[in-house]
């Protein structure tokens, strides 16, 4: 019986799963007469949280025999509270759950005495290790991890805590796992991280995410395609804006870090940027690279955000030339130094949660509007529907193509190719 992996959160959550998936099967997990699950968190949101915890408890009731553990970053946040959920057998940290060893701890059913919280320091960890995958479970993209950790300790957020100081994956390794992906037929590849663009100060010589990506693109020319998750941009290197300028095969679309469009509020979160920082850096790239188009995470209700701060928010949608926007309302963390500032009231932080939401959606219609006409080379993700290289979903329309694969299309907004409608907000590249 297979070990049944459900992943929560990023895409980095969704690589390390498949680390996972090769890992349990080799501690024997699938071998179990009743089979296992394993629940790979999320911390980013108290909503995440819950949701994690109301999937354990739906899976306990209806798999009574089955083994349930928990890991990932609310594991890793919270070990003691999933700990004492009586529908867990056992809880393992954020980075032990990438070793075949944590698995074989499991203990048999009716066996009272034993450790079933086995979280340890994460900040004791020094180094992320390059883990070799094949493939990606149900993806027609490939994500490959190359940075763990954050440095920084952004007001509001818990993910340091979860994930430990900035770690990355030495070049060499992170090159090999590209050209693997590529061999196996990945068109296109992701590369992510906690922290992604504090690439390589870790390592012999300091690389940076710009020179990674331009080894990966020199060294595997079979790879059509590079994607970057999220980016902070005021850590963008001159070989990642050579790249941008110059490499084609990097697709252009950058989900930038924003967090808010006010200076005030952004100084609170400990931001590093300036409003001004991120709208010149939409002009440079769209100066280097005409067709990018820019996604961002902003976070609505921030603590002490008052009108004037939130229309700053609103206005950077526009200034910044945004076409998709991930809207956060504010979620308090506890034993973070947001959770303890002067809280926004949850009717406001919702609805104005629900303008920027709405912003969104004309930002993304003008964008739109704006591809009808071009020519697009879409990577099938299943049947018709496919993401063209800005990350625009677009339906192809009759299509022999395989998911994973790459088919040129115009847009014509009518019976042929055309930009499909969107959620009420979309998110950076799955």
């Amino acid at each position: 019986m297979a070990v049944d992996i459900v992943t929560f959160g990023c895409r980095l959550n969704t690589y390390e799963s498949e680390v996972m998936r090769r890992e349990t099967e080799a501690a024997g997990l699938g071998q179990l007469e009743n089979g296992a699950i394993v629940f790979n968190t999320c911390a980013v949101t108290g909503e995440a949280v819950r949701q994690a915890r109301q999937a354990i408890r739906k899976a306990r009731r209806e798999n009574p025999d089955t083994r349930i553990i928990v890991t990932g970053c609310a594991a890793q946040t919270e070990p003691a509270s999933f700990g004492e959920m009586e529908e867990v057998d056992l809880v393992i940290g954020n980075d032990d759950k990438l070793k075949a060893q944590s698995y074989r701890a499991l203990p048999e059913f009716g066996v009272n005495q034993f450790e079933k919280v086995r979280v340890n320091d994460i900040f004791e960890v020094t180094e992320t290790a390059s883990h070799m995958v094949d493939a990606i479970e149900g993806r027609a993209r490939a994500f490959v991890q190359v940075q763990n950790g954050c440095d920084h300790r952004c007001t509001f957020c818990i993910i340091p805590y979860g994930r430990g100081n900035s770690r990355s994956v030495p070049m060499g390794a992170a090159v090999d796992q590209v050209k693997r992906l590529a061999e196996n037929g990945y068109h296109e590849v992701v590369l992510t991280g906690v922290d992604l663009t504090s690439y390589g100060p870790d390592l012999p010589g300091k690389p940076t995410l710009g020179r990674l990506v331009r080894s990966i693109l020199r060294e595997v020319p079979e790879l059509d395609r590079l994607r970057l998750s999220s980016i902070d941009s005021i850590e963008a290197d001159d070989d990642l804006m050579e790249a941008i300028a110059n490499e084609p095969r990097l697709m252009p679309h950058f989900h930038l870090s924003l967090q808010h469009g006010d200076n005030l509020i952004l100084k609170r979160m400990k931001r590093r940027h300036a409003r001004e920082d991120s709208i010149a850096f939409c002009e440079e790239v769209r100066r280097l690279r005409p067709d990018a188009a820019f996604g961002a995470d902003i976070i609505a209700g921030f603590p002490t955000e008052t009108d004037a701060h939130f229309a700053n928010s609103l206005k950077i949608v526009e200034e910044c030339g945004l076409a998709h926007l991930h809207v956060f309302p504010f979620s308090p963390r506890e034993g973070t130094p947001a959770a303890r500032m002067p809280q926004v009231s949850r009717e406001i932080v919702k609805a104005r949660a629900k303008r920027l939401r709405e912003a969104a959606d004309a930002a993304w219609l003008r964008h739109m509007n704006g591809l009808i006409g071009t020519r697009q080379d879409v990577l099938i993700e299943r049947e018709t529907l496919g993401r063209a290289g800005d990350f625009s979903l677009v339906e192809v329309g009759a299509t022999h193509a395989q998911p994973g694969h790459i088919v040129p299309v115009v847009i014509d907004g009518h019976d042929g190719a055309k930009l499909t409608a969107k959620p009420a907000f979309a998110v950076a590249a799955e």
